[in-house]
Protein backbone atom coordinates (compact mmCIF):
# COMPACT_ATOMS: atom_id res chain seq x y z
CA UNK A 1 0.00 0.00 0.00
CA UNK A 2 1.71 3.52 -0.85
CA UNK A 3 -0.60 5.99 1.29
CA UNK A 4 -4.66 5.93 2.00
CA UNK A 5 -5.66 9.03 3.34
CA UNK A 6 -9.18 8.10 3.75
CA UNK A 7 -7.72 5.16 6.29
CA UNK A 8 -5.49 8.01 7.75
CA UNK A 9 -8.01 10.56 8.63
CA UNK A 10 -10.25 8.07 9.94
CA UNK A 11 -7.41 6.81 12.59
CA UNK A 12 -6.97 10.68 13.40
CA UNK A 13 -10.62 10.39 14.33
CA UNK A 14 -12.57 13.46 12.51
CA UNK A 15 -15.71 14.46 13.39
CA UNK A 16 -18.45 15.67 11.03
CA UNK A 17 -17.81 19.48 12.27
CA UNK A 18 -14.02 19.65 12.61
CA UNK A 19 -12.00 22.51 11.59
CA UNK A 20 -9.52 20.60 9.16
CA UNK A 21 -5.81 22.16 7.93
CA UNK A 22 -4.17 20.71 5.65
CA UNK A 23 -0.76 22.60 5.21
CA UNK A 24 0.81 22.02 2.08
CA UNK A 25 -1.90 20.33 0.63
CA UNK A 26 -0.07 19.38 -2.93
CA UNK A 27 -2.87 18.83 -5.42
CA UNK A 28 -5.32 17.58 -2.59
CA UNK A 29 -4.31 13.86 -1.71
CA UNK A 30 -5.86 14.34 1.89
CA UNK A 31 -7.98 17.90 1.67
CA UNK A 32 -10.42 15.90 -0.56
CA UNK A 33 -11.10 12.93 1.29
CA UNK A 34 -11.27 15.28 4.77
CA UNK A 35 -13.57 17.61 3.11
CA UNK A 36 -16.20 14.25 2.96
CA UNK A 37 -15.28 13.24 6.12
CA UNK A 38 -16.39 16.48 7.71
CA UNK A 39 -19.54 17.48 5.69
CA UNK A 40 -20.77 20.41 8.34
CA UNK A 41 -16.86 21.39 9.18
CA UNK A 42 -14.41 23.54 7.18
CA UNK A 43 -11.12 22.27 5.58
CA UNK A 44 -8.27 24.93 4.65
CA UNK A 45 -6.26 23.54 1.71
CA UNK A 46 -3.18 25.67 2.06
CA UNK A 47 -0.96 25.50 -0.93
CA UNK A 48 2.33 27.58 -2.13
CA UNK A 49 2.27 26.29 -5.56
CA UNK A 50 -0.72 27.50 -7.46
CA UNK A 51 -0.84 25.40 -10.22
CA UNK A 52 -1.88 22.73 -7.54
CA UNK A 53 -4.51 25.60 -6.27
CA UNK A 54 -6.16 24.91 -9.41
CA UNK A 55 -6.19 20.91 -9.38
CA UNK A 56 -7.28 20.94 -5.69
CA UNK A 57 -9.99 23.83 -6.90
CA UNK A 58 -11.16 21.94 -9.60
CA UNK A 59 -11.37 18.37 -7.25
CA UNK A 60 -13.51 19.95 -5.27
CA UNK A 61 -15.66 21.40 -7.59
CA UNK A 62 -15.86 17.50 -9.06
CA UNK A 63 -16.43 16.20 -5.43
CA UNK A 64 -19.34 18.87 -4.97
CA UNK A 65 -17.58 19.88 -1.88
CA UNK A 66 -18.87 22.88 -0.47
CA UNK A 67 -16.83 23.03 3.04
CA UNK A 68 -13.12 23.23 1.26
CA UNK A 69 -11.39 26.61 1.08
CA UNK A 70 -8.34 26.85 -1.28
CA UNK A 71 -5.77 28.86 0.09
CA UNK A 72 -2.22 30.25 -1.64
CA UNK A 73 0.08 30.62 1.41
CA UNK A 74 3.51 30.14 2.49
CA UNK A 75 3.45 27.15 5.05
CA UNK A 76 7.28 28.36 6.32
CA UNK A 77 6.75 31.89 6.95
CA UNK A 78 4.49 32.84 10.45
CA UNK A 79 0.92 34.17 9.30
CA UNK A 80 1.71 32.59 5.73
CA UNK A 81 -1.19 30.36 5.56
CA UNK A 82 -3.02 33.02 5.93
CA UNK A 83 -5.68 31.31 8.87
CA UNK A 84 -6.64 33.38 11.81
CA UNK A 85 -5.02 32.53 15.21
CA UNK A 86 -6.65 30.07 17.38
CA UNK A 87 7.64 18.13 6.03
CA UNK A 88 8.41 16.92 2.28
CA UNK A 89 8.98 20.76 0.00
CA UNK A 90 9.21 22.49 3.63
CA UNK A 91 12.52 24.25 3.92
CA UNK A 92 12.24 26.07 7.38
CA UNK A 93 10.69 23.12 9.63
CA UNK A 94 11.22 25.16 12.49
CA UNK A 95 8.96 27.87 11.37
CA UNK A 96 6.15 25.32 9.90
CA UNK A 97 5.59 23.74 12.60
CA UNK A 98 5.53 26.76 14.67
CA UNK A 99 2.70 28.00 12.40
CA UNK A 100 1.11 25.24 12.89
CA UNK A 101 0.86 25.77 16.55
CA UNK A 102 -0.30 29.29 16.08
CA UNK A 103 -3.29 28.25 14.18
CA UNK A 104 -3.98 25.43 16.75
CA UNK A 105 -6.05 26.26 19.65
CA UNK A 106 -5.26 24.76 23.04
CA UNK A 107 -5.47 20.82 22.58
CA UNK A 108 -5.61 21.13 19.11
CA UNK A 109 -3.88 18.27 17.18
CA UNK A 110 -1.92 17.38 14.24
CA UNK A 111 -1.95 14.29 12.05
CA UNK A 112 1.78 14.46 10.32
CA UNK A 113 1.90 12.06 7.83
CA UNK A 114 5.52 11.55 5.58
CA UNK A 115 7.95 9.87 3.40
CA UNK A 116 9.97 7.18 5.59
CA UNK A 117 12.39 5.92 2.70
CA UNK A 118 14.90 8.88 1.93
CA UNK A 119 15.06 7.42 -1.69
CA UNK A 120 11.97 8.68 -2.52
CA UNK A 121 11.55 12.47 -3.79
CA UNK A 122 15.36 12.56 -2.97
CA UNK A 123 17.11 11.99 0.36
CA UNK A 124 17.29 15.64 1.41
CA UNK A 125 13.93 15.94 1.41
CA UNK A 126 13.31 13.69 3.99
CA UNK A 127 13.24 13.83 7.57
CA UNK A 128 13.14 10.69 9.71
CA UNK A 129 10.73 9.50 12.25
CA UNK A 130 12.33 10.47 15.16
CA UNK A 131 13.82 14.00 13.88
CA UNK A 132 10.23 15.05 13.11
CA UNK A 133 8.86 13.75 16.38
CA UNK A 134 11.57 15.62 18.24
CA UNK A 135 11.23 18.69 16.21
CA UNK A 136 7.22 18.55 17.47
CA UNK A 137 8.40 18.04 21.16
CA UNK A 138 10.74 21.08 21.29
CA UNK A 139 8.10 23.45 20.07
CA UNK A 140 5.30 22.06 22.83
CA UNK A 141 3.67 19.06 20.69
CA UNK A 142 3.09 16.18 22.89
CA UNK A 143 3.02 12.63 20.72
CA UNK A 144 -0.70 11.40 21.13
CA UNK A 145 0.16 7.84 19.09
CA UNK A 146 1.76 6.30 15.94
CA UNK A 147 -0.29 5.25 12.97
CA UNK A 148 0.87 3.31 10.03
CA UNK A 149 0.10 5.47 7.55
CA UNK A 150 1.39 3.04 4.31
CA UNK A 151 4.58 1.11 3.51
CA UNK A 152 6.38 4.29 2.06
CA UNK A 153 5.04 6.90 4.86
CA UNK A 154 5.06 7.27 8.76
CA UNK A 155 2.65 8.96 10.30
CA UNK A 156 1.81 10.32 14.13
CA UNK A 157 -0.82 12.74 15.55
CA UNK A 158 0.38 15.19 18.03
CA UNK A 159 -1.16 17.27 20.63
CA UNK A 160 -0.64 20.99 20.55
CA UNK A 161 0.15 21.06 24.72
Amino acid sequence: MFSDPVKNLKMFGLKENDIVADLGAGTGFYSIPAGALVPRGKIYAVELQKDFLATIKSKVKEAHLGNVEVIWGNVEKIGGTKIGDSVFQVEDKENFILEIKRILKPKGRVLLVDWSLSSIMGATAVIPKNKAREMFEKKGFIVEREINAGDHHYGMILIKS
